[in-house]
This record gives C-alpha cells, sequence and structure tokens, in this order.
C-alpha cells in the first residue's frame, strides 16, 4: 500500500496525517495518553483534512480524556502474593521453588492462586518470561474456537493468527493475508473481551476501514459489542512506559 505522511498541529494536538491507498478518512486516539492520527486517501486536499479533524475535535479531547482516566496496573515484580489476572479473575501469585531435577518453570492455577514453579534463583525477567509465555499459550488455546465460530458465521476465512506484545492497539489485521496479530495483555481481560477483539479484527476481512458498513457487521455478529469494548476500556491496563 503506498503511504507518504505529514503532520500538523490543531491549538496543542499534533496530528500525524498518513495519505493511504484507501477510500475513508479514519481518526484514531491511541492510548495512553491520546496521540492522534489519521489515515486519508491519496491526493485528499490537506485543507479538507484539516477541516475534517476540527469537525471531530469535541470528540478527540473527549477519547483523550477517557485514556488519560484510565487506571494503570502497578508494575509487576513477580513475588509472592502479588495481583495478577487471567480471564478477568484476579489471582495471587505464589512463588514455588523448582529443583533442577523437577523440569522446566511453568505456571499452574489452583483456585484464586497463580503458582509459578520456577528455580529459586531465577531474575525477575526470567519470571516475567515464564508468565508471559504461559499467558501466550492461553490465547493459543483460546482463540481458535472464536475464530471457528464466526468464521461460519462470516463466511471469511483467517488464514493464521499470531499473539504478540502491542502498545497502542488491541489487535490488528491484515486482509490480504487474512492473518490477525492480537495482543498478549488479552489474556488477562474476561473472555468477552478477547471475543470482541476477535470478532472486530475478522469484520476487518469484510470491510477494512470503520465506516457506517463496519458498525452494521459488528451489530450484526455481536450485538452487545459496544458493551464489551467499553468494559475492555474500563479495565487497567499494563503499566508500561509508553512509547511510539
Amino acid at each position: 500500500m503506498r503511504t507518504a505522511t505529514h503532520q500538523f498541529k490543531l491549538g496543542n494536538i499534533p496530528v500525524a496525517v498518513s495519505m493511504k491507498d484507501i477510500k475513508n478518512v479514519h481518526l484514531s486516539v491511541h492510548p495512553p495518553e491520546g496521540r492522534v492520527s489519521v489515515s486519508a486517501p491519496l491526493g485528499m486536499a490537506k485543507d479538507t483534512i484539516r477541516v475534517f479533524v476540527i469537525s471531530k475535535l469535541g470528540w478527540i479531547k473527549r477519547q483523550q480524556a477517557k485514556l488519560r482516566q484510565q487506571e494503570r496496573e502497578a508494575p509487576r515484580e513477580f513475588i509472592n502474593r502479588e495481583s495478577h489476572y487471567f480471564n478477568g479473575e484476579r489471582y495471587l501469585l505464589r512463588v514455588v521453588p523448582l529443583a533442577p531435577s523437577q523440569g522446566a518453570a511453568h505456571v499452574q492455577l489452583k483456585h484464586k492462586t497463580m503458582e509459578l514453579h520456577i528455580r529459586p534463583d531465577a531474575s525477575m525477567e526470567s519470571r516475567a518470561t515464564v508468565v508471559s509465555e504461559w499467558y501466550r499459550q492461553q490465547l493459543k488455546l483460546a482463540v481458535p474456537s472464536i475464530i471457528a465460530k464466526y468464521q461460519k458465521m462470516m463466511k471469511v476465512e483467517v488464514a493464521e493468527f499470531g499473539i504478540k506484545k502491542m502498545k497502542t492497539k488491541w489487535g490488528t489485521c491484515n486482509p490480504n493475508a487474512k492473518r490477525l496479530w492480537l495482543n498478549l495483555e488479552l489474556a488477562k481481560k474476561p473472555p468477552e473481551c478477547l471475543e470482541y477483539i476477535v470478532v472486530h479484527e475478522m469484520t476487518h476481512l469484510l470491510e477494512p476501514s470503520h465506516n457506517d458498513r463496519f458498525v452494521a457487521l459488528m451489530d450484526k455478529f455481536m450485538p452487545k459489542w459496544r458493551f464489551h469494548k467499553d468494559e475492555l476500556n474500563r479495565l487497567p491496563v499494563r503499566h508500561e512506559s509508553w512509547g511510539y
């Protein structure tokens, strides 16, 4: 896809503009601080784009205010009795010393406890890696059934999906490759929120932009999607030094 970029300011709000081979203008406000970006059709006049953004200024400021008020998780140290989340439920971490003869480090849920079985001398980074990989595997187990359910309903095909850490999005879709990428953090959220993001990205296989047709398709395939979107936006997000 051909692209060209430029930037302008509305008062103290920087707006990044990407000119692409698309039909419609798409405006986004990104976490955590409300960075504003616009995707516009190639050849659209800069003044036209500016007027469009000005017309959405009230909406932009409301979205920025929501993002800045969203609760942040405290930094995790992966120590005993620290809170961790899975499927929207809170678990207390229990670090279980693992002898060399007991196999590889792993995570196990027991009632409301998340047991991290790991060598006693493991660093915080090693502990974080084991937990992250466990989250990744849980998503890899959960996502295929969601995709299978909605492929039949939507009459589309997902060629593959992947899980990765993403700083500004819950998911992405490449319609040409029929590939979905999902944010690793979704493992911590309620299953309905994960399902909403999968459906959102799959809908992009039918409609690449967030236009009226996209909204109508979401209403058709997941009538309560707005509720799940609001729930996801209310939940605490990972503590991180976000960058772009």
